[in-house]
């Protein structure tokens, strides 16, 4: 009696080079398949099948004015632009998908000082801007506080509070100073709020102002409320 002889192994390195990976072979097949029935009609309808399926399987594309155009253009890439069928679109080209974009021209802007960033130098712009005031003092004295925690981000170690004030009068020209009164946040609390997280941002008022007395008051209103009236 003969050993029956194995089949040879079907490896995907011995298969047909899939056009698009992400449908898979099975879509693949489905594709050639439609592109061997004769009758128009019967390959149309194939085709919008074929559709449905890879819509399924696109769920990313869902939602977007360009999904039905898209499935269609991946549809005839399988098909290595050989498919022909009345589809809701015209059947694009090889050169046309192969097309590159114009390049995005990027907004090139002189910066001072790179670790303050361009957003510092627009505060800066709109804050000389402002008549003198308080309003003006205290937005003078955020961009102060600002300044100080880009820099810090940029380098950790520390920043003395004179660096912050000489960099702000020369960005601005000479235009913004702080008042005697005021006071820089600590470079402590700044690096301590960076190594919490973004959920810890310093509160710049509660750093200047303190909690004003009164800390307890609402724990105590709170367990009065608790009690039974009788």
């Amino acid at each position: 009696m003969s050993t029956p002889v194995a089949a040879p192994f079907d490896y995907n390195t011995q298969r047909p080079r899939l056009i698009i990976p992400e449908y898979g072979r099975h879509v693949q097949r489905m594709v050639e398949h439609c592109m061997g029935i004769e009758e128009r009609e019967a390959r149309t309808r194939s085709a919008h099948a074929i559709i449905q399926v890879i819509g399924r399987l696109s769920p990313h594309l869902r939602g977007t004015e360009s999904m039905d155009r898209t499935l269609w253009d991946h549809l005839y890439i399988m098909s290595e632009f050989k498919l022909d069928v009345d589809g809701p679109f015209p059947k694009p080209t090889a050169e046309e998908l192969d097309t590159k974009p114009e390049p995005v021209k990027y907004p090139k802007q002189d910066i001072k000082y790179g670790h303050y960033g361009k957003l510092v130098e627009r505060m800066i712009a709109a804050c000389t801007a402002k008549e003198d005031g308080p309003e003006k003092e205290a937005f003078t004295l955020l961009i102060a506080n600002l300044m100080k925690k880009q820099f810090l981000t940029w380098n950790r170690d520390s920043v003395g509070d004179g660096v912050i004030v000489k960099d702000l009068i020369e960005l601005s020209k000479g235009k913004l100073k702080l008042t005697p009164e005021q006071q820089l946040v600590s470079t402590d609390v700044l690096l301590h709020a960076q190594r919490q997280g973004p959920r810890n941002e310093v509160d710049l008022r509660k750093q200047r102002y303190g909690n004003q007395g009164g800390g307890g008051g609402g724990k105590k209103r709170h367990r009065n409320r608790n009690k039974k009236r009788y």
